[in-house]
């Protein structure tokens, strides 16, 4: 059984909300998780803030036997200093192009 973490959506029309849940990777977004690990706004306050509210330890533990972030909540994870950022392919290109260029000739 895969085990992924991701985003189940709440709120309404236009004012989204969501919950961060560990659940089964064949589930539908919305149905019932294994269990909630936090929540997240991502509309601005007036400081231009988006929060996250994250319960540290139940992360830690999901990670640690196996589940599987989804995109946006790795990025949120990494942001959160939870989870180092993994090294994506077109960084690795990224970073040869500027080596090259940089390189007195």
């Amino acid at each position: 059984m895969v085990v992924r973490m991701r985003l189940a959506r709440f709120g309404r029309r236009n004012l989204p909300y969501y919950h961060i849940v560990v659940a089964n990777a064949r589930t539908a977004r919305n149905s019932k998780p294994i269990e909630k690990v936090g929540t997240y706004n991502p509309i601005p306050d007036e400081a231009g803030n988006k929060v996250v509210n994250l319960n540290f330890d139940r992360v830690k533990y999901w990670l640690t036997v196996g589940a599987q972030p989804s995109d946006t909540v790795e990025k949120l994870l990494v942001k959160a200093n939870i989870v180092p950022q993994a090294p994506k392919p077109w960084m690795k290109e990224a970073a040869k192009r500027f080596e090259s260029s940089s390189t007195p000739q």
